[in-house]
């Protein structure tokens, strides 16, 4: 293996030949063999794009050469299309701002930009420092590349698996309409309610999260670049802040502000907590989902069996024929993830000491784990379970007409007392409603009929 040398202000140190990083990356790689995750690729592209607006709007301030400009573009746009992901080898577990992440940014990008200088006949020579980060200060570049990656990856992943579930459950609504099925809280029989009714509960749920997320994620759209090394701007023109904001805006076809205080956006991470709070609430939710469709599909024979749901695969290696909800395991492991995130995310936050939060990968990390996760989960939950759930109509019918609870009905004809003498005597002599109530001498069994029909305790009267 060949190594070429390269320095930074500690010294000298070996780089393999083909990787593209320099020095400081190289010490990172030395200095914190600790885990296996690796800085995500969402956030890799978000510096990129970061990288590529600041050096626009530094050639238009007058600060940087045209041909530096082009060449920072040059390399950027090989980064944000994902060409360059085996030279970002930096692991979460390193220096709380993210200061190795930045230079190794930087510094893949004046390689990159400096063979295309050359081969464009240019003597001019990116550095990595002075040029693609000029204006800038890890502390300031790396939460504005959070905040990028975050609101990117929920726009584009997650929003859109999420719409993709809202429409394959309202096609069930409009689809079992008419199938009537014994209501349960408690885990304990109930009054009725039609399957429709009881997955529009579920469909509300994830519409609810959605909005919860949207009303949330806008704080992340306020970004804290212009404020450089502590807040104050230091190095920066004026109106850098803004105008950064306003190209990222352009690359990524979404709006993007400078935030109005920068002292806060270095330190705090509250935005962060906030929508990743919105996400903790889209997994609980999905976790109720996905428990109510294992138990409704419990069985087949010693369960609830009142949905069939896909056999996608054997679900023993000793017992044969034996099929599992497996998608529902996956997604409530998803859930339980995504709750641990929110664990981490919150102690982290809490960690801003005077102009400067230090557990930002750990915490940015977290945040996009749980956007993928929750994004490729509920794509493969929509698509391998939900949209082949079945009713067993013929349990849904047995389970209805065995209930004691529809002695509920009786209630404002005879009273709760007499109700519940009914249902009392009903189980424990295992008869009908219908025979304790006559054997009791409360109803005759056409008064019984008229009064106690599920059709007609679907929803509120009118009197």
């Amino acid at each position: 293996m060949s190594y070429r040398i390269e320095k930074d202000t500690i010294g000298e140190i070996r780089v393999e030949e083909s990787k593209y990083w320099g020095a400081q990356t190289q010490r990172s790689i030395e200095n914190f063999p600790i885990g296996t995750e690796i800085m995500p690729e969402q956030l890799i592209q978000a510096f990129a794009i970061l990288k590529r607006s600041a050096a626009e709007v530094n050639h238009e301030l007058g600060q940087l050469e045209k041909d530096k400009m082009l060449a920072i573009q040059y390399a950027s746009d090989q980064i944000i299309a994902g060409k360059m992901n085996d030279h970002f080898p930096l692991v979460v577990w390193q220096t709380g701002s993210g200061t190795q992440t930045n230079m190794n940014m930087n510094e893949v990008i004046a390689y990159v930009g400096n063979q295309w200088l050359k081969e464009q006949e240019s003597e001019t020579i990116l550095h990595p420092n002075d040029d693609v980060n000029q204006s800038q200060s890890s502390n300031d570049t790396f939460p504005t590349a959070m905040h990028i990656a975050a609101v990117v990856s929920i726009e584009e992943h997650l929003f859109p698996a999420v719409n993709e579930m809202k429409e394959t459950l309202q096609n069930k609504i409009e689809e079992f309409q008419h199938i009537i099925k014994i209501g349960r809280t408690h885990l304990q029989d109930a009054t009725p309610v039609t399957f429709s009714q009881e997955i529009s509960g579920w469909l509300e749920m994830i519409t609810q999260s959605e909005k919860m997320i949207k009303d949330s994620y806008r704080y992340l759209r306020e970004l804290a670049i212009g404020g450089t090394a502590v807040g104050t701007g230091l190095n920066a023109h004026r109106d850098f802040g803004q105008r950064v904001c306003d190209q990222i805006s352009k690359h990524t076809n979404g709006v993007f502000t400078s935030a109005p205080n920068k002292f806060h956006a270095l330190t705090s991470h509250d935005a962060i907590v906030h929508t990743h709070g919105a996400l903790k609430s889209l997994a609980a939710n999905l976790m109720k989902i996905a428990n109510d469709i294992r138990w409704l599909a419990s069985g087949p024979r010693a369960g609830f069996g009142e949905i069939t749901i896909p056999a996608n695969e054997p679900g023993s290696s000793i017992m044969p024929g034996k099929v599992n909800p497996t998608q529902t395991e996956a997604i409530t492991m998803v859930a339980a993830q995504v709750m641990g995130n929110d664990t981490t995310i919150g102690i982290a936050a809490s960690q801003g000491n005077f102009q400067l939060n230090v557990y930002k990968p750990v915490i940015i990390y977290n945040l996009l784990q749980s956007i993928q996760l929750l994004a490729d989960s509920i794509a493969s939950f929509d698509q391998r379970c939900i949209k082949g759930i079945r009713p067993n109509e013929t349990k849904m019918n047995q389970y209805l007409e065995q209930s004691l609870m529809l002695v509920t009905a009786l209630n404002p004809h005879i009273g709760y007392e007499k109700a519940a003498s009914i249902a009392k005597k009903a189980y424990q002599e295992n008869t009908t409603l219908k025979q304790a109530a006559v054997s009791l001498n409360i109803l005759s069994e056409k008064a019984y009929d008229q009064l106690v029909n599920p059709m007609n305790m679907l929803g509120p009267t009118d009197n």
